[in-house]
């Protein structure tokens, strides 16, 4: 018996050394236009989201958490490589017929985790660059079932003009699971991709995995499966929100089934704001303005759970800000991966999510482009300026319904403001006539960033802007 019992003692204490030596696990969950207050813990009352409330407090809200640019492709490449999309010239939202696609100089979180013999795998939206020589499965990730662009570019969406659009294809790997999605094949995307994740989990629990789910919802048009259509109470909205949060329900209930909970870091966010000209087929930014399209926070702040039991402190929020450029980063120092060889813009900011006494941003500040690479604002967390540009407003715009968009109003912002987004997150009030000081090195932070990567506002040509891939003339 004794003889037994100390083997037992020793192959426990070989695999606790074992666990102890091997890297974490990584699982991020990418929404798609899911907006600040679409979920319970950042403030959604008009339905139940019970798994992210449990993530929420057995883990740590960001409450000022925000992405690189407020549209679909800009966001997918900053999340990816660590980069400001201006960095790796990824702009707006690429079409299914565009010319180009992220550079396979640029390297992504799974590209990186490969080094580490990490098993990766996706599902959901890539829309990187459709194709082949672009999609995922080149770019690290062993396994792919998923769109390749936003469920959108269809030809049965409501607004598209007849022949706007290819047929909408799934993948699976490299072979087109469906060659053209139906209205029944996009209400079963999210559950498809979820037993995806789920599979991967159970296949890949001995040994270290990277799994990024990037779901197509709530991006328009809406799809729900049958077991959460009209469940919700609150529309088709809630449905497909209901949905979502089962799925990350599946996602925790796996990791624990399959041993590996306490050594998984879960990341849960949204590419951007909510696309307020759809209406009640939108989102809600809550306390935030404007939304999805816009650099002000309503567009560029997006609600972020982080969740990993023993290593990020549960029950716990911070206001502190941080970016989806910083995920890379702070996945290669939990890892010990090699950062990417060529320049990127986030930093390791593992004190925040570890709620270490007096964690600080590494950042100086951030900066926000968009459309033709126009630098739009800059903030340092507090302070916000502005710069002078034209944005689609929906304020006082009739509200939309059932999938069809209302107009946006064109509105010119005339002059730089400054806004404090602690004391006025609304970004109502004008400071910068009281805070010259903060303006002036807000504008002295802007001025460099032109420098390196352009400012097609200021007409300013940056130094540092890598080409993305492009389709070779023949």
């Amino acid at each position: 018996m004794k003889a037994f019992l100390l083997l037992l003692v020793t192959v426990l204490t070989v695999l606790t050394a074992h666990a102890a030596d091997r890297p974490p696990n990584v699982v991020i969950i990418f929404c798609d236009d899911l907006g600040y207050a679409d979920i319970g813990p950042f403030g959604q009352k008009s339905f139940a989201t019970p798994n992210l409330d449990r993530m929420a407090a057995e883990g740590r809200c960001f409450t000022n958490f925000h992405v690189s640019s407020a549209v679909c492709s800009a966001s997918r490449s900053a999340i990816l490589t660590g980069c400001y999309h201006s960095r790796v010239g990824i702009h707006g939202a690429l079409l299914p017929s565009s010319p180009i696609g992220l550079n396979p100089g640029d390297t992504t979180i799974a590209e990186m985790l490969k080094q580490k013999n990490y098993a990766t795998g996706m599902a959901g939206k890539w829309h990187l660059g459709a194709k082949p020589e672009w999609m995922p499965t080149r770019r690290g990730f062993d396994e792919w079932l998923g769109l390749p662009y936003s469920n959108d570019m269809w030809p049965h969406c409501p607004e598209a003009k007849p022949g706007a659009y290819p047929d909408l294809p799934m993948y699976d790997g490299e072979k087109v699971l469906i060659p053209a999605m139906t209205h029944e094949d996009q209400n079963t995307m999210t559950t498809r991709y979820t037993e995806r994740a789920v599979a991967f989990i159970e296949k890949n629990k001995d040994r270290p995995f990277f799994f990024y789910l990037a779901h197509n919802m709530p991006h328009v048009p809406l799809h729900v499966s049958a077991k959460f259509a009209g469940k919700s109470g609150a529309g088709l909205f809630g449905d497909v929100i209901q949905e979502i949060d089962w799925s990350v329900g599946e996602v925790l209930a796996a990791l624990k089934r399959a041993g590996v909970d306490e050594h998984t870091l879960v990341i849960f966010t949204s590419d951007n704001g909510p696309w307020l000209s759809y209406g009640d087929h939108a989102g809600s930014a809550g306390p935030l303005r404007e939304g999805k399209g816009t650099s002000w926070d309503g567009g560029t702040r997006v609600p972020c759970v982080m969740r990993w039991p023993g290593k990020i402190p549960a029950g716990t929020k911070t206001d502190t800000i941080a970016m989806t450029i910083d995920i890379l980063p702070t996945v290669a120092a939990l890892t010990g991966a090699k950062l990417p060889e060529r320049k990127i813009d986030g930093l390791d900011v593992w004190p925040l999510l570890s709620g270490a006494p007096d964690a600080k941003n590494p950042h100086r500040a951030y900066a926000t482009w968009y459309a033709n690479n126009e630098l739009q604002s800059v903030t340092d967390g507090r302070w916000k300026l502005v710069f002078p540009h034209t944005y689609r407003s929906a304020v006082g715009m009739p509200r939309a319904t059932g999938g069809i968009p209302s107009n946006y109003r064109p509105t010119k912002l005339e002059k730089a403001e400054l806004f404090d987004t602690v004391g006025d997150i609304g970004e109502t009030t004008d400071r910068a006539a009281d805070h010259p000081e903060i303006v002036a090195s807000l504008t002295k932070f802007a001025n460099e960033m032109r420098s390196e990567l352009g400012d097609s506002l200021t007409r300013m040509k940056g130094s540092a802007n890598r080409e993305p891939a492009r389709v070779q003339k023949k």
